[in-house]
Formats: C-alpha cells, structure tokens, sequence
C-alpha cells in the first residue's frame, strides 16, 4: 500500500464508521426516539440511557443517531447534488467559453448577489419546511461555488499540451471533458466538497435551530441544539452531545477529503497519489536478470512513447535509442518538441497523464549486477529505483523544489526515504550543500527555497538528486534559466561530481552545442521524436553524418561556420509529422526517395549512427 493510500485508513475508518451506524440505526438496538419519560426528563446517563434523556424524557443516544442521518442526509445530498451541476457548468464554460461561458458560469454567479441564509429561508417560505425543500435550498445555494473553482481549473488545464494533443486525434470534447480535464480539476473539487459539507450541516442546523428545517417529531442535530438551549442551566450536557456529533463530523469530512485530493491528484503520481491512475505493467515484467560482465548501464532501444485515447497511433516518440556505459556522460540534443525530455522522464516512470510507452525496451544494470526493463516497470517497480539508483535534476528548480520545507528538510526527507539513520542526517545534509557548492551550508539548510537565489536553487536541485548516490543521473537542461557565469558553475559541478563518483553515469538533455563539446562524451541527436544521430562527441562535431546535425552545428556561434544558417521551418506537430524522413520538409538533400519511407538507421564508422540515406554526401 502506497504512503497516500495509508493517510486514507484514519479519516476513511471514522467516516465509514460514522455512516454505518447512521446507516443501520434501523436495525440497532436503539430506544424510540418518539417515546417519552415525562418523569425521567433530564435524568443524567445510566445503563439503560447511556447518554441521558432529554427534556421529554427521551433517550438522548437514539435521537443523536436518528438526527445524524437527516442531518448527513441532507448535507451530502446537497453537497453531491451541487456538485453535479456546478461540475458541468464550470466545464462547459471553462472549455467553450463565449456564449455557453455566459449562460452557465456567468448566469449561475448571480445567486452570488444573494445572502446565503436569506436565500435558504426565502426557498423553505415559498416549499415549506422539510428535508426536500432544504436540499434544494442548499444546492440552489451552493452551486455557484463549485461552478466558479471547476471553471478556473478548466481554463488552466485547457491550454496544456496534453489537452491540445487531444483536441489533434481528433477526440469528441465530451470525451476530453470527462477523461482528460475532469480528473485533472478533481483536487480542488474535494476541496470545495469537504467545505460545503461543513457548511451545510451548519446552515441545516441553524435552520432546524430555527424551526425551518427538519419538521419534528423528525429528530436532527440542529433540533437537538435547540432544545437544549433552553435547559442549559438544567442539563448542560444536552448541548454538548449533538455540538460535539456536529463539529466531529465536519472534522472528519474535512480531514478525508483533504487526504482523498492528494490521493486522486494526477500530479501527486510519483508519491503514490492518483491511484486512479495507478496501472499495471504494459505487459508482465521479467524478474531482473543477472547481467553481462560488459553490460552498460543503460541500453534504449527502439523506444517509443505515445498520447493514450480514443485514437492511438500519435507517437510523440519513435525508435529511440541511447546506450551509456557507467562513467559516461551521454547529451541528447535538438530543438523544443523533438522528445529529450520525454525520453527522461520515461527512464523515471514520470511521463504526464495520458502519455505510455507503449514499445521498445530500456534496460538498466542495478548496483546487484541484475538487469530491470524500464519500459515494462509498473508506479511501484519505479519507486524502488528512484533516488538510490536513478535519480533527476529538474528544469526549473524553483518549480520542482517545495516552497514550504526548508531545504535542509527536503534533503532529510530525500536520506530517510532510503534507510538513512537518524542520527546521521543532519551531518549528511550540510555535506551535500557543501559538495554541491552552497556557502555557508550550516545557515543555508535552515532556507526556504524563495531566500536562496536562482544558481543556488539549482544547487540544491543536484543535491537532492546526488543525495543517495544514484548510479543513473538524468539532467532535463539543468544551466536554461540560468545566466552564463552561473551556467559555467553549474556545469563545473557536474564535472566534479562525475570525478568524485567515477561509475555514475549521466544523461544530460539540452540544447546547447556548447554545454555539449564541454561534458558530454558521446552526443544523441534527436528531431521530432526521433533519434537522428549518434556518436562521440568530438567525431560529430568535427563530420556530422546527418543533415539536421550539420544545420545545428552551422546555425549557433560555436560551431565554427563561416556564416550561420537558420534552418528553415518548424518541427512539425505530432499529428501532422510528415512521411517517410520527418527532416525532409526542412532538408537541402531531401529527394522523393527521402519521402517513400522512414530511413532505417546506417553506420558511417564503429560507434556511430545516422538516419540518412545520403549521409555520405552531408560532409
């Protein structure tokens, strides 16, 4: 059982525990709450009344659980019922805006203008009092609320590229709405519910307070409170009983739908959360193999990653492979949209919602000698490699770093996760700022990320990565958002650890020919998802085998042309990725042949391969 599934057992018990015996008051052995004991009225507990009676005389204990099922009855009935309807209407607004934007969002938000109480007691005038009435009350009241969180998250997640990859297959909107943007605003929606929950079992109580809720004899908790009002002074208890059933079930509410939103959050995936989303292995994993004496330390091949849903077949990635030997330092380079950072993060088990792999094989040598395919690893196989045999420096370290831990504390986290004594963490977490870098490493572990600047932000990035000392580190273009002085420091840390740790390999994405020639030993090319060349770096630069490889070089300052050249066009999008050779659009040797079918892979010398049929023209 994954870490989030267990924060559900404590709050899931207490409701579940809470609904049962609400549930099954019928069939318990429970007084009848209609009967009176004029002559008992007030009397503390005892054997037969183990709470006492009220002032009729009747068992206080039946009354709570009889008046908890009004008052659940119509606080999640309401809650559910607004839901529904405010889902629907932030959905469609938020995805079609315009005129349905105004009809369902902008027409709901006038119930706004309203006082909420006022608007409850105006339904219950014109219906009357009941439990129906009060529903609709509420969910009349409520809605809006929910309408107006379920739009803001829609306008957010609409623009995402996985939602455009979508619309691209050609998906019904009903479909995207349901499958791809419901899940994705379902966290703050249980916010939202565990909220209106509470306030409507308040507003209900207040309106039974009232006497324009639940109709007597019917008891409620709200009616409970009422009564007891007026016997304060007499019997004080009476008060205390259905406050402290109120306030305890929206307490627990509370605590399980906060817990449920971390469960069912698609980004909360790699901690165990969404388990919605959790699957099994594409197909059976092999149980690790004992590997080669000679075996590298990752081989990719022909990997491929593609966009799930009702039309298969849009390869983001195709025929990928990348093999690197412990100690070695691999760069995968091309322009945005050409699949580095896809590729890494499939080698984490982190690619986003609705993107698989869904071919090929990635097999990784673990520190036993024993040989695990990447590809076929299930959410919990990946959580076993992640941090103590491969590990990741993120993009942006500001995004990727909590903002409300101290950076001590998260690298404390990092050690604990592996097996790390106690007591020797805090020694442990000043050495790691201090080997990435950081001045100061005593005060600065006390830090929140926001104290600490852009450069030493990315520092502490690497030293979370490097904490349990992976034997794969996987760098998504580490030095981007940094500026130059600050990016030639970072690379020198990269270079420092890899002496330190000599069997450590690296992958480092990026797009810099620069940072390439300075750290890399062998360079993987890669244009619209696929790999277009590889090789030693220096054999490449020097005799690039493929007419995208020579374009790069030629277009950046370093690359030692006379005059740069622009390479014309854009990467194509994934659904419109011309035949045969996807470069050919944009390629000066591209001929009809290039267009009749995708080039097979060709080696112009050992260690090196190209995806051209005229790579002996290039240079």
């Amino acid at each position: 059982m994954s870490r989030a599934a267990r924060k559900l057992i404590l709050p899931g018990i207490l409701v579940g525990l809470l609904v049962a015996v609400v549930l099954l008051a019928p069939v318990l052995p429970l007084a009848d709450v209609r009967m009176m004991d004029v002559p008992g009225r007030f009397s503390g507990p005892s054997a037969e009344h183990w709470l006492g009676q009220d002032e009729f005389g009747r068992d206080v204990l039946a009354r709570l659980i009889w008046g908890g099922r009004a008052s659940l009855f119509i606080a999640v009935g309401s809650a559910l019922a607004a839901a529904v309807l405010g889902t629907t209407l932030g959905l469609l607004g938020g995805y079609f805006r315009g005129v349905v934007e105004l009809v369902t969002v902008r027409a709901s938000e006038v119930i706004l203008c309203l006082p909420p109480l006022l608007l409850a007691l105006l339904v219950v005038t014109l219906l009357g009092a009941g439990t129906g009435p009060l529903i609709l009350a509420l969910t009349l009241l409520y809605t809006p609320n929910y309408a107006r969180v379920v739009y803001a998250a829609t306008l957010q997640v609409r623009s995402l590229d996985f939602v455009t990859a979508q619309r691209a297959m050609g998906a019904h909107p009903l479909a995207i709405l349901t499958r791809t943007i419901l899940p994705n605003v379902l966290p703050p929606l249980l916010v939202q519910m565990s909220l209106v929950v509470a306030s409507a079992m308040v507003i209900e109580s207040g309106l039974s307070f009232l006497g324009l809720g639940v109709v007597p004899p019917t008891p409620s908790w709200g009616l409970m409170i009422r009564a007891a009002r007026g016997a304060m002074e007499v019997a004080p208890m009476l008060l205390v009983w259905p406050s402290l059933a109120l306030a305890g079930t929206i307490l627990s509410f509370n605590l399980l739908c906060d817990r449920l939103q971390s469960v069912l959050d698609p980004r909360q995936i790699t901690a165990g959360g969404a388990l919605w989303l959790h699957r099994p292995a594409r197909k059976a994993a092999a149980a690790p193999q004992p590997a080669a004496p000679d075996a590298p330390l990752l081989r990719i091949r022909d990997l491929a990653i593609a966009v799930e849903g009702p039309r298969h077949g849009l390869d983001l990635v195709r025929r990928a492979d990348v093999t690197v030997r412990p100690g070695q330092t691999v760069a995968l380079v091309g322009e945005s949209g050409s699949g580095k950072t896809l590729t890494s993060l499939a080698l984490m088990g982190l690619l986003p919602d609705r993107l698989a792999v869904t071919g090929g094989e990635a097999f990784y040598t673990t520190r036993e000698g024993t040989t695990v395919d990447l590809a076929q690893l299930d959410d919990e196989g990946f959580r076993r490699l992640r941090s103590t045999e491969i590990s990741m420096v993120f993009q942006d370290a500001a995004a990727a770093l909590n903002p409300v831990l101290r950076i001590g504390d998260q690298l404390a986290e990092t050690l604990r996760v592996a097996g790390m004594p106690e007591a020797g963490i805090p020694a442990r977490v000043v050495d790691l700022l201090r080997q990435v870098g950081i001045p100061d490493p005593e005060r600065r572990c006390r830090a929140y990320p926001h104290e600490l600047s852009g450069g030493q932000r990315q520092r502490a990035m690497i030293a979370l990565a490097v904490a349990n000392s992976p034997r794969l580190l996987l760098a998504d273009e580490p030095t981007t958002a940094l500026d130059p002085t600050i990016q030639a420091q970072i690379l020198q840390l990269f270079l420092q650890l890899k002496r330190d740790t000599p069997g450590m390999g690296l992958v480092f994405v990026t797009h810099d020919l620069a940072v390439v020639a300075e750290i890399a030993d062998r360079v993987v090319v890669m244009y619209a998802g696929e790999v277009v060349e590889q090789g030693p770096v220096a054999e490449v630069f020097a005799r690039p085998r493929h007419p995208y490889t020579a374009a790069l070089i030629a277009s950046v300052p370093e690359g030692g042309a006379e005059r740069l050249v622009a390479i014309p066009g854009s990467v194509p999008p994934p659904h419109a990725m011309p035949p045969g050779c996807r470069f050919a659009p944009r390629c000066d040797f591209a001929r009809p042949l290039c267009e009749a079918a995708a080039p097979v892979a060709s080696a112009p010398a050992e260690g090196r391969s190209t995806r051209c049929i005229r790579w002996k023209e290039v240079t």
